[in-house]
């Protein structure tokens, strides 16, 4: 069910509280664009500065907007197993499609403790689960060795968003895990490389500004035509690399999309916007590609 592209939507705020305008028309776009699904409070939704009941709000705002128009895969994980449990089943009760579960990050649990924290929560819940290896940010991965464990003990365990960076785990994980399991990539930049050893989609940030160019490119990928794809990767790169490069995730994409004028550039602390000189810097790439 995972196979194509999802994006990682923004949380757009404005005077503190969810811009419920600016979130359907954002949600309009990806509908429009083809994109296959989103997932409402990742990374790039500012999950760790949004309450329990922000949370949710925000995933029944989607699911109230996206109107089965596509798929809704909320980000309900933790590193309380316990709050990760109660945000699954309130998000399957609002009527989510799938839930992501993030890699439990800062309590550093062993294999053991990731294989348990994962069957615990597939146990308590009838949604189809994504797991999300991503290091940079939790310290640990999910080892391929615990990602099969989990394919094979758990039948609602689906799929693994992978945003650790390496093509070669791509490779490994193909030859892991069931032939139906389904790993998708967790990079835009990596996306094409990610897709020719086996993924066969994307959660892509980049999504939020040009949903049909990532759909285009995850397409192309799905028919075989990497040649197409390629000129897509070539093409789109420096503007790939550059909304991940210029700050932490998700301040240059919230940026970007503001700068087009959807949404405001309000972000949570610990985070803070971009300096004047990296806002220019987006301006000047987005005007590259005729963004602005």
């Amino acid at each position: 069910m995972f196979a194509g592209t999802f994006t990682a939507l923004i949380t757009p705020f404005r005077d503190g509280t969810l811009d419920h305008v600016a979130f359907k028309a954002l949600i309009d776009r990806q509908v429009a664009a083809g994109i296959t699904g989103i997932v409402p409070v990742g990374t790039t939704g500012e999950s760790p500065t949004l309450s329990s009941n922000e949370h949710l709000e925000v995933i029944s705002a989607a699911v109230e907007y996206a109107d089965k128009r596509l798929l809704v895969v909320a980000g309900s994980g933790a590193n309380s197993t316990n709050e990760a449990i109660y945000l699954t089943q309130a998000s399957e009760k609002a009527g989510a499609d799938a839930s992501l579960q993030v890699c439990p990050y800062y309590n550093k649990p062993s294999q053991e403790g990731l294989y348990q924290h994962y069957k615990a929560i597939a146990a308590n819940t009838g949604l189809p689960v994504m797991l999300y290896s991503i290091p940079g940010r939790s310290v640990i991965e999910i080892s391929i060795e615990t990602i099969a464990r989990l394919a094979n003990d758990c039948e609602n365990i689906l799929a693994n968003k992978e945003a650790g960076g390496s093509v070669d785990r791509i490779n490994q994980l193909v030859q892991a895990v069931p032939e139906d399991f389904q790993i998708l990539s967790g990079d835009d930049p990596l996306t094409l490389p990610f897709m020719s050893c086996g993924a066969v989609g994307l959660v892509s940030v980049a999504s939020n500004l040009i949903p049909e160019v990532m759909t285009s490119l995850v397409n192309r990928c799905l028919e075989g035509e990497f040649a197409e794809a390629l000129e897509i990767q070539r093409r789109y790169y420096p503007l790939l690399s550059g909304l991940m490069g210029l700050d932490t995730n998700p301040v240059p994409i919230k940026s970007a999309v503001a700068l087009q004028g959807h949404c405001t550039d309000e972000i949570r602390l610990p985070l803070v916007n971009l300096t004047d000189e990296k806002t220019e810097k987006l301006r000047s790439l987005l005007k590259t590609y005729t963004l602005l």
